[in-house]
């Protein structure tokens, strides 16, 4: 989830043809010119992270970070500062999945956490033969059944860079498919999803990238309904006394592979943090906090417009 500072973002985003971004990875092998455009990405480090490394702003922002390569960039013309004033209203009662750890009422923290920073010398093997003991079949479960059960999510969070800076901001999610990152001045950038594509807005520069939510590791956060064993490729899970921990691996033909780990809170079951590793090692690491299932967003926050970049009101 990276995409707030200058050095973060993707800022050589490849151009498309009229008729739309490729979607398929074949097909982009395939496509000769495609492949220039990524070797030039390439030689500019834009692709070894990605929105994989903005996921976050991803917080999913975060949240934020992808193997995807951008859609469609393009310059915009001058937009006017984010309006921060995003209303709330009561969120409608639903039914949460039977399996899904009851929400307690927690304290709001008047102090940014400090997010978990992984041990950059770990080394998770990548194998396609892995097998999960019964108990670690049933945190895969209990998480699933957690993450399935968020239909609203509002909360902050903490972003640090490989470089150790921190960033911090507010994230509003309504599934399936819409989150929205908002960072602190003075950064610049904001992350959108609509349910079907992501955007990276910066409004210093006048810039939005766009990229396939598909392709992000956003989709296993915003998705309706996910059994993490049977939905995606599940390379760890550990737990101990503060925390359940589960990592994701994502190989992508061109990008190479990079791997998500969520982290959930052993007590309360709530989501805590989640790390983002490029193909080149680089972690992008959000911590999640003041956490609110009860509040549901504007929905016209969520929408993007692809001809004008200025943020949507709010």
């Amino acid at each position: 989830m990276r995409g707030a500072g200058a050095g973060s973002r993707n800022r050589h985003s490849a151009p498309v043809a009229a008729d739309g971004p490729r979607g398929d990875v074949a097909g982009a092998v395939q496509d000769m010119s495609l492949i220039r455009q990524f070797n030039d990405l390439t030689a500019s480090r834009a692709t070894e992270t990605g929105l994989w490394q903005l996921c976050v702003a991803a917080a999913a922002a975060a949240f934020v970070g992808t193997t995807a390569l951008p859609a469609k960039a393009e310059p915009a013309p001058a937009a006017k500062p984010s309006t921060r004033a995003l209303q709330l209203s009561a969120a409608e009662p639903k039914q949460r999945a039977p399996q899904a750890p009851q929400q307690q009422p927690v304290a709001r923290l008047t102090t940014p956490p400090e997010p978990v920073i992984p041990d950059p010398r770990r080394n998770v093997p990548a194998s396609i033969f892995t097998t999960f003991d019964a108990a670690q079949k049933a945190e895969a479960a209990k998480v699933s059944a957690y993450l399935s059960s968020l239909q609203t999510l509002v909360g902050q969070f903490v972003q640090v860079g490989p470089d150790g800076s921190k960033l911090t901001g507010d994230f509003y999610i309504m599934k399936p498919g819409k989150v929205r990152f908002e960072y602190d001045e003075p950064s610049p950038v904001s992350m959108i999803a609509d349910g079907q594509s992501v955007v990276v807005r910066d409004r210093k520069l006048a810039t939005q990238d766009v990229y396939p939510l598909s392709q992000t590791p956003l989709r296993y956060l915003l998705s309706d309904r996910i059994d993490l064993l049977r939905d995606t490729n599940v390379v760890s899970i550990t737990s101990d006394d503060l925390y359940s921990n589960i990592i994701i691996e994502e190989k992508n033909a061109i990008i190479g592979t990079s791997r998500l780990l969520l982290m959930f809170g052993a007590k309360d079951g709530q989501l805590k943090q989640w790390t983002v590793t490029d193909p080149q090692g680089y972690d992008t690491t959000v911590a999640v906090y003041n956490l609110d299932t009860t509040k549901r967003p504007d929905p016209s926050m969520f929408k993007i417009d692809y001809t004008n970049y200025q943020t949507p009101p709010g």
